[in-house]
């Protein structure tokens, strides 16, 4: 017997995935109280340093396109008072072009230890519907192509970060050894829309296999930022 959704755990109607809706990230913000602090990394396919990050986002990736997955650790957080504390998030992104162009398709998997409000709160903060930080993704983001709760696994060990989704996203990636030792490779201070300090990574092993996507980025790529994010609401 198939197990059922509560009402909580269910996407709102605009973030539903629907294909007659040709750009669900045209749908209007709702502006909200939040804030998330932790670290976003990622992997991707760009063969060197990924250009958007000097560029924000207006250089065309290395390979033409960007096919990524995201992990976010969440330290400390919350949504309209919700503690978010805790939670690991994975994202697939795949973007045909420029990232500032948009066109994103995007799916997350939202750890399987948040409650109901929690859940369906980041989902809307990384819809955009939030508000604040993550609000530009309103008009990135033309396709929800999936959204469900995941055993979603993270691991920080020194100048490692690591991301396991059962079989669906696999990766690890490294720092990039700068010439001190104790300082990695980074490039800070800018207005990139994460944050402004970003430290350079590669991947270790990096595989996604979902939503038809079978990518492998060992090699490629890779970002490790902490971010402090919020709503535009004051806390």
């Amino acid at each position: 017997m198939s197990k059922q959704r509560t009402e909580a755990d269910r996407l709102p109607i605009s973030q539903r995935i629907d294909q007659r809706m040709p750009n669900p990230g045209r749908r209007t913000m709702n502006p909200t109280n939040w804030a998330i602090q932790g670290e976003l990394f990622l992997n991707c396919s760009c063969t060197v340093f990924c250009p958007c990050v000097v560029s924000l986002g207006a250089h065309p990736p290395t390979e033409g396109h960007c096919h990524a997955w995201m992990a976010i650790a969440i330290d400390d957080g919350h949504f309209e008072g919700e503690s978010l504390a805790g939670l690991n998030v994975g994202l697939l992104v795949d973007i045909p072009g420029r990232m500032g162009e948009g066109n994103w398709k995007v799916a997350a998997y939202v750890d399987e230890n948040a409650t109901g409000k929690a859940y369906n709160g980041l989902l809307q903060i990384l819809s955009g519907a939030a508000g604040g930080t993550t609000g530009l993704f309103t008009m990135l983001v033309s396709e929800i192509i999936g959204a469900e709760r995941a055993p979603v696994e993270i691991v920080r060990d020194g100048k490692k970060r690591s991301i396991n989704i059962g079989r669906k996203i696999q990766g690890e990636i490294e720092m990039i050894e700068g010439k001190s030792p104790d300082h990695p490779v980074m490039v800070s201070n800018s207005k990139y829309w994460m944050g402004p300090d970003i430290i350079a990574a590669t991947g270790l092993r990096s595989k996604v296999r979902d939503y038809g996507r079978v990518w492998d980025f060992g090699g490629k790529s890779a970002e490790i930022c902490p971010i402090n994010w919020g709503g535009p609401k004051p806390l």
